[in-house]
């Protein structure tokens, strides 16, 4: 077995003895309001707001102590708390006697993460036979609700087997082996899981790239994995917006064939609510219709048994230098820490109706979409539209429709709903919804409380998660019914997870503080490397603390344990929950031909937590120019997507740089954000002169 960090220490338990002194039920603590779910509503900033006692009662972790209990054993017992677990789940053969075994220190050589290996299984086997023979299956597992809101569908778990085992079979006839990779490029139709459970019934490596991407970054995507396949459709329709996928795919399909990594087939479903076949451009021999072939093949199909070490997926995720990061996550630890994060952050029961309004195209529809609901056997809501169309009580009609419980969202849209007004919340009854969620960036406080009074009644605690594409799962989250939480904070860690907050020297801060948030001890979760490129896994992660992960976040601890998240301290930009680096952005704008410069730096955004801004330095002679702006924003736009396009330019004749060349970021984030008395020293500069002329040009 591997050694354990200072486990010697109480240290790492140091979030517990702060929470003994709250109390089992509301009363009065120094300088924080309670609030009791369903008794009043959450106002102050400091509010402790508890379950209720019915709710706690009925919940899996039922009181601080409960969750205490749990967490001690999973940290001083890695090994047998995560062994229990797994048994639960079906292996052909068992893992060996050593559970784990890992390296998170530079220092003393590669970095390894193994969890479960020479155990073998295999998630899709997990996900669905071992449902259908507990008697479940005839359970619905998704209920589809399509872009207009008469169109829906369903399958139970048996119905979804079998559409499972069919592209499976189909994509074994066209040469897919364990190992192959099989690029995804799929709105939210009920074939996107489906495409991703088919991959890994046969060992197939399944990368999601999300549809809204440019065909330059799905290129970027095909060139470094080299599938064997891409799967797509010919067209999607979100709100009233038509998007022609297939156009997107045949620009990327050319360009990486041009650039010799050339794709043999590209299956394509038909969205006859989009577009229809005949619209649809072709290329023989290469294109086929996902009808024409995939229901006929047969309905059922061999599992491939992988080891628990298997490769499951590869998902890209933007890094500071600009080029994709192919984030590799393998089956056993993956398939234990999603399952077991969905149960207990969503307090999961088997009578749940569960929706995640997140793409499968993100981390989070992978592991809280597919993966960890139904290998719960949970029943889960596919939405293909956008949440504000026809109007915006959209979320909620489909909330009052399916009878949903769970309800699993970014802050972004809690904040685009909260700011269309209550009227579009309060017209529906939403009285069968029971826990909240909130995933992709820090819930403002105003946000969680609009959040949790009115959608929520002032009776469904929220599960304000912090996690990332790396983590697989949840790392710092609420537990409802286990212990009181407050507006804004991640609360605490997961089971098994060591969250420290580290100085700039790497050195663990004890109490009240502010600092850099690191994983100390690696969890069976946790990525295994970038594709390809371990030595950039390396630097990036585990180079700047060494025997630590560094996640990239910025982490306040208060006084009762509580953690607060405080953003991204790199070079990395979120946006509505999607990464973006700025680098990535920096090279769509100066490909512009008439842009010589660019700097992008995050500012804050009302609606989507973090906005671009895009601080841009034209060609000699160019005049400034709205049309200019507009044909900038549209490159990034087309190079990368919508997604990513800057909420703002600021035209800047030159840019404050060191005399070493380096573009001082820390004054654009301060004129950008209009903190022009925090500016700080700025006679380093090559040229300080340049400050006052981008602070003239800032309203312009």
């Amino acid at each position: 077995m591997a050694t354990r960090k200072n486990l010697t220490t109480n240290n790492h338990l140091r979030h517990m003895e702060s929470m003994k002194s709250l109390p089992s039920g509301a009363g009065k603590i120094p300088e924080l309001n309670a609030v009791i779910l369903g008794e009043s509503l959450a106002s102050e900033e400091h509010d402790l707001v508890f379950p209720s006692h019915d709710f706690s009662k009925q919940a899996l972790v039922t009181s601080p102590q409960k969750y205490l209990e749990m967490y001690k054993r999973s940290i001083e017992d890695p090994a047998g708390f995560w062994s229990d677990i797994a048994s639960q789940f079906y292996w052909k053969k068992k893992w060996s006697q050593q559970v784990y075994s890992e390296n998170l220190d530079v220092t003393k050589g590669n970095i390894k993460i193994e969890w479960f290996k020479s155990g073998i299984t295999n998630i899709c086997y997990n996900c669905l036979d071992k449902i259908i023979e507990s008697g479940n299956g005839d359970k619905v597992a998704l209920h589809w609700e399509g872009n207009e809101p008469d169109v829906d569908d369903s399958l139970t778990y048996k119905q979804l087997l079998e559409k499972v085992c069919q592209l499976a079979n189909f994509l074994k006839q066209n040469g897919v082996k364990k190992g192959d990779t099989v690029i995804i490029y799929l709105p939210m139709l009920m074939e996107l899981p489906i495409t991703m459970l088919a991959c890994a019934r046969i060992g197939a490596v399944h990368s999601v790239v999300f549809a809204g991407y440019s065909s330059e970054s799905l290129f970027q995507r095909i060139m470094d994995c080299k599938p064997k396949i891409v799967v797509t459709c010919n067209a999607v329709k979100r709100g009233k917006k038509v998007l022609n996928l297939k156009d997107i795919v045949d620009a990327a399909l050319l360009e990486s064939s041009q650039n010799g990594v050339s794709v043999d087939s590209c299956l394509t479903y038909e969205n006859e609510s989009a577009m229809k076949k005949e619209d649809t451009k072709w290329q023989k021999g290469r294109d086929i219709w996902w009808q024409d072939v995939v229901p006929k093949c047969s309905t059922t199909c061999d599992v491939e048994w992988v080891d628990a070490e298997d490769p499951l997926f590869l998902l890209y995720t933007s890094g500071s230098t600009g080029k994709p990061k192919g984030v590799l996550h393998t089956t056993g630890g993956y398939m234990i820490y999603t399952a077991t994060t969905f149960k207990y952050a969503f307090d999961y029961k088997d009578s749940d109706i569960y929706w995640c309004t997140a793409d499968c195209g993100w981390i989070t529809g992978h592991s809280y979409v597919t993966y960890g609901p139904l290998l719960n056997g949970a029943t889960v809501i596919l939405y293909e539209g956008v949440p504000n169309y026809p109007d915006s009580g959209r979320c909620w009609e489909i909330v009052d429709k399916y009878k949903v419980t769970i309800f699993y969202t970014a802050p972004t849209l809690v904040r685009s709903l909260m700011r269309d007004g209550n009227e579009y919340v309060t017209r529906y009854s939403r009285k069968s919804l029971r826990v909240l969620g909130s995933v992709g960036e820090p819930i403002n406080p105003s946000a969680w409380r609009w959040f949790f009074n009115v959608v929520g009644d002032s009776r469904c605690p929220i599960s304000d998660t912090w996690w990332q594409t790396e983590t697989g799962g949840f790392m710092i989250t609420p537990l409802p019914g286990a212990f009181p939480q407050k507006p804004g904070s991640a609360t605490f860690p997961f089971f098994g997870v060591q969250p420290v907050i580290v100085d700039e020297k790497g050195k663990e801060i004890e109490g009240e503080c502010s600092g850099y948030l690191c994983v100390k001890n690696s969890w069976p979760g946790a990525f295994r490397t970038l594709y390809g490129d371990h030595e950039r896994y390396e630097t990036t992660y585990f180079k700047p603390f060494p025997g630590y992960y560094f996640s990239g976040d910025g982490c306040s601890r208060d006084k009762n344990g509580y953690h607060w998240l405080t953003g991204r301290v790199d070079d990395v930009i979120n946006v509505s929950g999607h990464r973006i680096g700025t680098a990535e952005v920096e090279s769509a704008l100066v490909s512009h031909p008439q842009c010589a410069e660019a700097a992008v730096v995050g500012v804050e955004h009302e609606v989507k937590g973090q906005g671009i801004y895009a601080f841009v330095t034209l060609v000699e002679g160019v005049p400034y120019s709205e049309d200019l702006r507009k044909s900038l924003v549209n490159v990034v736009r087309t190079q990368i997507g919508a997604f990513a396009a800057p909420d703002r330019i600021h035209w800047a004749p030159s840019l404050p740089k060191t005399r070493s060349g380096k573009i001082m970021r820390r004054i654009l984030r301060k004129i950008a954000s209009r903190q022009l008395d925090e500016l700080g020293d700025i006679s380093t500069l090559a040229d300080p002169s340049v400050v006052d002329q981008l602070i003239e040009l800032a309203d312009s």
